[in-house]
């Protein structure tokens, strides 16, 4: 279950990445779930991870490589994160990076692992090992496609999104795959995310830039409050396209990098775990941009707002409710206004003159619906996406492991 129609869009080649997929039937049989990508020596990578203390073996490992030299692989896995499983769970990871970079020709620290799927069993090297001829064998620059399968889990759709943005020297092309339905609470956002453009930006920049897109994106997204051991995003820039060095073509870049990352965000929500609404939270007039997320975030978190949109039940004192006991101080309840798309649900501390239970419930019946919530405290100002909580949430969560 999806909200939304979902079209994979057209990929534009990227010179210097390449990627490759197979079958190691890490899992299931039968599937894409090994995904190998190739990177021309020369770009620079960033990344960010996980928050999470059980962080899985793969970030450790990837983090510890990222420090030596410049990534030339990334090497993906789905059907086992690789998390919980200490020490050997490490030297698995390692196991995994020796063996592509053996094959590759490149030293094991040029690889950087990646792993999703389920928590605390041991990953299955020889499987993994045995996929990687046919997983460097596919290796094109037309992979986008087949890689944005290979890294699903239980999401029901691919996930993709490009952009092309015109700088002073040249056009730029950005182009990203995700994976993400459930244990989806941000704190780097949780989700696997595939970025790569063929602009030349140092290092230091990239990874500043991505931080802050992130932030605005994987990271202002919620399923089910749950931060996963295994959230990943990188950013690839090959250098065979455009220098970007003008305070112009840094704004065009970087504005094209949020939109792209926003997008393959929101497919997150819209592909989540038995969602059937696509709820945008919008928190204005709040002192800073902290206080507005942590406002939208206890409303995107609450079970019985998320039951109530599932149910399309126009029950406003639940999103009132959260709105109160969200980590703000001092809040004057006569001055914040609640709005449920059109129709105004809250001011004056209590229901807006003129509300209907038959206009909330039209605007609770949309499959696409905006809460905007004003304090009346301030300038700042954030927005979060999420999803309702329906019974296909528990039944898929419920049988995960079966």
């Amino acid at each position: 279950m999806a909200v939304g129609k979902s079209v994979f869009p057209e990929m534009p080649a990227i010179g210097g990445v390449r990627l490759g997929t197979a079958m190691a039937g890490i899992k299931k049989p039968d599937r894409r779930d090994l995904v190998v990508i190739e990177v021309s020596e020369g770009a620079t990578v960033a990344a960010t991870f996980t928050r999470n203390a059980f962080c899985a073996a793969p970030v450790h490992v990837a983090r510890d490589h990222l420090q030596h030299t410049a990534p030339r692989y990334l090497l993906i896995n789905t059907g086992n994160a690789n998390a919980g499983t200490g020490a050997r769970g490490r030297q698995d990871a390692e196991s995994c990076c020796n063996s592509l970079a053996d094959l590759a020709g490149v030293d094991a620290h040029q690889v950087l692992p990646f792993s999703t799927g389920v928590i605390g069993e041991p990953l299955p090297v020889e499987r993994i090992a045995a996929g990687l001829p046919a997983a460097l064998e596919s290796l094109s620059e037309a992979g986008w496609e087949m890689a944005a399968e290979g890294i699903l889990t239980t999401d029901t759709r691919i996930k993709g999104a490009s952009m092309q943005v015109e700088l002073s020297d040249g056009t730029v092309t950005i182009n990203g795959i995700s994976k993400g339905s459930g244990m989806i609470q941000p704190n780097m956002a949780t989700m696997l995310g595939f970025v790569a453009c063929d602009a030349a930006i140092d290092a230091a920049r990239l990874q500043q830039w991505l931080r802050d897109a992130v932030r605005v994106s994987f990271n202002a997204i919620t399923v089910d409050s749950d931060t996963s051991t295994n959230d990943a995003c990188t950013l690839i820039a090959t250098g065979r396209g455009p220098k970007v060095e003008s305070p112009e073509d840094e704004q065009r870049f970087r504005e094209a990098l949020t939109t792209v990352l926003t997008d393959l965000a929101q497919a997150i929500i819209r592909d989540g775990e038995g969602a059937t609404k696509f709820v945008t939270l919008q928190v204005e007039q709040a002192t800073s941009v902290d206080e507005a997320r942590a406002v939208a975030f206890t409303v995107a978190h609450s079970p019985l707002v998320k039951t109530a949109l599932y149910a399309s039940d126009a029950n406003w004192g639940r999103i009132l409710a959260a709105v109160g006991r969200a980590p703000v101080d001092e809040l004057d309840v006569e001055r914040i206004v609640i709005d449920l798309g059109d129709v105004r649900l809250v001011e004056h501390g209590g229901r807006a003159d003129g509300y209907t239970e038959e206009a909330g419930a039209r605007v609770m019946a949309q499959e696409e619906i905006v809460i905007r919530i004003q304090l009346g405290r301030g300038d700042a100002s954030a927005t979060v996406w999420t999803s309702d909580l329906s019974h296909d949430y528990v039944s898929i969560n419920a049988d995960y492991r079966s």
